[in-house]
C-alpha cells in the first residue's frame, strides 16, 4: 500500500510578494535619511546634544561619576552606553567622549578627563582602557532635574531600559559649545559663543520677547573659540549670518613681535584658528618655505610646550612684520574659515535652519516647560507629604484611641479610616510610624514640617498660575549660570577678540609672496616673451626664431605687474614673476592671455598706478586714462579703446606735461594744450589731429618748462621750446603743417614713450 502525507507541497516562490523597486528604495531611503538626521547628525535645539552625547552624560550619571566624585574607567562608561542606549560600535562612542573632555574642541567641557585625551596637534588619545573620566560641572547643569519628571523618557533600543528624549538642559549648551554634522542632503556648523553673553542675550528676550538680532548683537558679540584667536570679518556680515542662520567668520592666529635684541625680531603665535591642526600647520608653512613661496620668512619652528608657541622669523631685520603675517594668512591655515549653519531640531522634531533669536527662544521656551514640569513633580511631591503629615497629627491627637484600635482590632487600617475619616495613605502611614516617633518633641516638629510645606505649596501655585512669574524663575535660574561663568572667572572669559583685517594693498602682497629680482622683458616682434635675469643693456646676443626680431626690451623686477597694450585697444596684465625665463625664444603671449589671433602687442610696460596713460588709435582719435583703471584682473584683458573695423590701436605714452605733439604719417605737425583732451576709463576718444591721407604716427605729451625733444636717426637729441613751436601750436583736430627743421623723415619722436 503507498505511503501517504497530508503535508502539501508549496510550489517554488509561494510567499514571496512583488513590490515595485522604485517605492521600495523611496521607502527605505527616506528611512534611512531621517534615521540620521533624527539620530545621528543634527542636535536638538534645546540641549544642543546629538543623541551619542546625550546617551553618554546619561550613562554617566546613573554610574554616578558626579564632578565631586571619583574617575572610572572610560571602558566602563563606553561599556554601559553601548550596553544599554546606544547600538553602534565602541570607538565611536569613545570619540564622542573625547571630544566631550578636550578644552581645544569643546569651549566648555562636558567631560573632565583624567590621562591623554589627545592634542591640540591632532596626536590620539589613549586607549579606553587607560583614561578615565566624569562629569563637569556643565554637565550637571544640563542633567539639573531629570529625576523629577523634567522631561519625557522613551524606551531604548532593546526596550529594557529608559533614556531620556532630551535633558533639562540648564546651561546654553548649543551655542556656548556649538556643533557640526552631516546628515542626508543637510548639514550643520555651529561655533562655540560664550555662555555670559548668550545668558544677557537670553534675560534681554525674557524682558523684549520681540529683540531684534542687532540687540542681541549687543550682547553676543561673535563666536568664543576655546582656542581664542582674531575674529576679522566686518559687523555687517556677522549681523547677516545671524539673521539668517548662514554665514561665516574668518579667523586668525594672534600673534605679537617679540625684541630680540640688536635691532633684531621674530614674531610669536600664541593662538592659532579654531579645529586647526598645529603639526598640519607647521608642515604646510614649512614645505612653503622650503619652496620659497614665503620669501619674507627665513625660518619657521614650533616651540610650543603646554601652551602654543610658534616662532617665525624674518628674512631680514627690515621686513615689515604685519606684510610677513599677511602672506602667511593667505597661504596657511593661520588664518581659517569657520562656517556658520545653524541647522537644527526644532522641538526635537523638525530640522530647519534658525536665527540667533529663535535658537535663543526654542531654549528658553524649553527652560518654561522644564520649570513647569519640576514644579509639578515638587508640588505633588507636597501634597503626599501634606497628606501622609495631616494623618499624623490626627494620630497624635488621638492617641490613646489610635493605640488602642490597633491592639484589639483585627484588620486596624479599616478601623482608623472608619473612625477618623482617614485616607487609605494616612492609615497605612500611621500603621508604619515607629514608636519613638509618639514623643512631643516629633509633633512639633511635623506641625512646623506642614506649615513650610503649605506655604512652599502656596508659592508654587502661584507659580503655576502665572506666566509673568515663571519667566521671573527662569531668568534668575539664567543670572544663576551667568555667575558662574562671568567674564570674571577662568573659564567664562572671552578667549576670542574681534579686529578689523589690515587694508594691504595688492602690489603691497605680491610683493610679499614674490622674491625680489630684477630681471629684462624681452618681447619678439611676433609676439614671444620671456625674461632674463638681472637688467641686461647689450641685446645683440639675443636670439629669435626664424623671421623673427626683437620689438621691445624693458627692464623690471619679479614683484612687479606688467602691462601689454594690443592692436585691439586691449589692455592685459601680467606678473612678472609668472614670465617664462630667458632660456630659448619664451613662449607666445597668446598662450597667457587671451588675445585675438590677428592682434599684435603695441608696447609692453611696468604697471605705475599713480600715471596717467594717453591711448590714440591710427586714425588719430584718443583720449587719457588712469593708469590704475587699465588693469585687467582676467585672461580676457580689459577693453578701453574702442576702435572701428579696419581701424587699429596705434599708441599708448604717458600723459605727463601740458602739451600734446602729434605727427602723422602725411608728415603734418600740430601742438596743443593737453587740456584739449578727455579724461576717459573707456571709448574712441576725441580727434587729435586731421589727416587727408594716412593716419596718426606718432604723439608726445611734453612740459611747457622744458620744452618738446626728439632723437633723429644718427641718434642726436633735439629740444625744441614753446616759444620755438609757436608756429606749430593750435587747436586740437587741426591738420598741422610740416615739422620743424632736424625732426626726423622716420616722423617718430624717438626715445621711450612710458618711462
Amino acid at each position: 500500500m503507498a505511503k501517504t502525507t497530508d503535508k502539501t507541497t508549496k510550489p517554488e516562490g509561494a510567499g514571496i510578494e512583488p513590490i515595485n523597486l522604485r517605492d521600495a528604495l523611496e521607502e527605505r531611503y527616506l528611512a534611512y535619511a531621517l534615521s540620521t538626521i533624527m539620530h545621528r547628525a543634527l542636535p536638538d535645539v534645546r540641549d544642543g546634544l546629538k543623541p551619542v552625547h546625550r546617551r553618554l552624560l546619561h550613562a554617566m550619571r546613573q554610574l554616578r561619576l558626579d564632578p565631586g566624585s571619583g574617575f572610572k574607567k572610560s571602558a566602563r562608561v563606553v561599556g554601559d552606553v553601548i550596553g544599554k542606549f546606544h547600538p553602534h560600535g565602541d570607538q565611536s562612542v569613545y570619540d564622542a567622549l573625547v571630544r566631550l573632555a578636550q578644552d581645544f574642541a569643546v569651549r566648555y567641557p562636558l567631560v573632565d578627563g583624567q590621562g591623554n585625551f589627545g592634542n591640540i596637534d591632532g596626536d590620539n588619545p589613549a586607549a579606553m582602557r587607560y583614561t578615565e573620566a566624569r562629569l563637569t560641572e556643565v554637565a550637571a547643569l544640563l542633567l539639573d532635574g531629570i529625576d523629577e519628571n523634567a522631561v519625557d523618557f522613551r524606551d531604548t533600543y532593546d526596550g529594557e531600559d529608559k533614556e531620556p528624549v532630551v535633558l533639562p538642559g540648564n546651561f546654553p549648551n548649543l551655542l556656548a559649545n556649538g556643533s557640526s554634522g552631516i546628515a542626508v542632503g543637510m548639514a550643520t556648523s555651529i561655533p562655540p559663543h560664550n555662555a555670559a553673553e548668550l545668558c544677557d542675550a537670553a534675560l534681554l528676550l525674557i524682558e523684549k520677547p520681540d529683540a531684534s538680532v542687532e540687540d542681541l548683537l549687543g550682547y553676543v558679540e561673535g563666536p568664543d573659540f576655546p582656542t581664542g584667536g582674531i575674529i576679522v570679518e566686518s559687523r555687517a556680515a556677522i549681523a547677516e549670518a545671524y539673521r539668517t542662520g548662514r554665514g561665516g567668520f574668518r579667523v586668525r592666529a594672534r600673534w605679537h613681535v617679540e625684541d630680540q635684541g640688536r635691532g633684531t625680531w621674530v614674531v610669536v603665535v600664541t593662538e592659532v584658528p579654531y579645529q586647526v591642526q598645529k603639526s598640519r600647520l607647521i608642515e604646510k608653512a614649512a614645505d612653503l618655505l622650503v619652496n620659497r613661496k614665503l620669501p619674507l620668512v627665513g625660518d619657521l619652528r614650533d616651540e610650543s610646550a603646554e601652551d602654543v608657541r610658534i616662532v617665525i622669523e624674518p628674512r631680514a631685520r627690515t621686513v615689515d612684520a604685519a606684510l610677513m603675517m599677511e602672506s602667511l594668512f593667505k597661504l596657511t591655515e593661520l588664518e581659517s574659515r569657520i562656517p556658520l549653519n545653524m541647522n537644527v531640531l526644532s522641538k526635537g522634531v523638525v530640522p530647519r535652519v534658525m536665527s540667533l533669536p529663535e535658537v535663543l527662544r526654542e531654549w528658553l521656551d524649553h527652560r518654561r516647560e522644564v520649570l513647569v514640569r519640576r514644579s509639578e513633580f515638587r508640588l505633588a511631591q507636597i501634597r503626599h507629604r501634606l497628606e501622609v503629615l495631616e494623618g499624623y497629627l490626627v494620630a497624635y491627637l488621638n492617641l490613646d484611641e489610635v493605640i488602642r484600635i490597633i491592639r484589639e482590632e483585627d484588620e486596624p487600617k479599616p478601623a482608623l479610616i472608619a473612625r477618623f475619616g482617614l485616607t487609605d495613605l494616612q492609615a497605612e502611614s500611621i500603621l508604619n510610624m515607629r514608636l519613638r516617633s509618639l514623643r512631643k518633641l516629633e509633633e512639633i516638629e511635623i506641625r512646623g514640617e506642614h506649615a513650610a510645606l503649605t506655604e512652599e505649596r502656596g508659592e508654587i501655585e502661584a507659580l503655576l498660575g502665572s506666566a509673568a512669574k515663571q519667566w521671573k524663575a527662569v531668568a534668575s535660574q539664567i543670572g544663576e549660570v551667568r555667575k558662574t561663568f562671568g567674564p570674571d572667572t577662568p573659564l567664562g572669559k572671552r578667549r576670542t577678540s574681534f579686529a578689523e583685517a589690515p587694508d594691504h594693498a595688492d602690489r603691497d602682497m605680491h610683493h610679499a609672496m614674490v622674491e625680489r629680482e630684477p630681471i629684462t622683458v624681452i618681447v619678439s616682434e611676433k609676439g614671444w616673451i620671456r625674461a632674463l635675469k638681472g637688467h641686461v643693456t647689450d641685446m645683440s646676443g639675443l636670439a629669435f626664431k626664424a623671421d623673427d626680431g626683437l620689438k621691445l626690451a624693458l627692464h623690471a623686477e619679479t614683484t612687479d605687474r606688467l602691462i601689454v597694450f594690443s592692436t585691439g585697444g586691449r589692455f592685459y596684465t601680467l606678473g612678472a614673476d609668472k614670465l617664462p625665463g630667458g632660456r630659448g625664444h619664451g613662449e607666445p603671449l597668446r598662450l597667457m592671455v587671451d588675445m585675438e589671433s590677428d592682434q599684435d602687442v603695441v608696447t609692453a610696460f611696468v604697471h605705475k598706478p599713480e600715471r596717467m596713460l594717453l591711448v590714440a588709435s591710427t586714425t588719430g582719435r584718443g583720449f587719457i586714462v588712469p593708469e590704475k583703471e587699465v588693469v585687467a584682473n582676467t585672461r580676457k584683458g580689459k577693453q578701453v579703446l574702442v576702435v572701428e573695423p579696419g581701424e587699429e590701436a596705434k599708441l599708448c605714452v604717458e600723459a605727463v606735461g601740458d602739451m600734446v605733439a602729434t605727427i602723422g604719417e602725411n608728415r603734418k605737425f600740430l601742438v596743443f594744450p593737453v587740456e584739449q583732451i578727455p579724461e576717459m576709463t573707456r571709448g574712441k576718444g576725441v580727434r587729435l589731429q586731421r589727416f587727408k591721407d594716412g593716419g596718426l604716427s606718432d604723439v608726445r605729451v611734453f612740459a611747457k618748462a622744458t620744452g618738446l625733444s626728439w632723437i633723429d636717426s644718427s641718434g642726436r637729441s633735439f629740444v625744441r621750446t614753446v616759444e620755438e613751436l609757436r608756429d606749430w601750436t593750435g587747436d586740437r583736430g587741426q591738420a598741422g603743417r610740416m615739422p620743424p627743421p632736424g625732426f626726423p623723415r622716420s616722423n617718430l619722436f624717438g626715445g621711450p614713450a612710458i618711462g
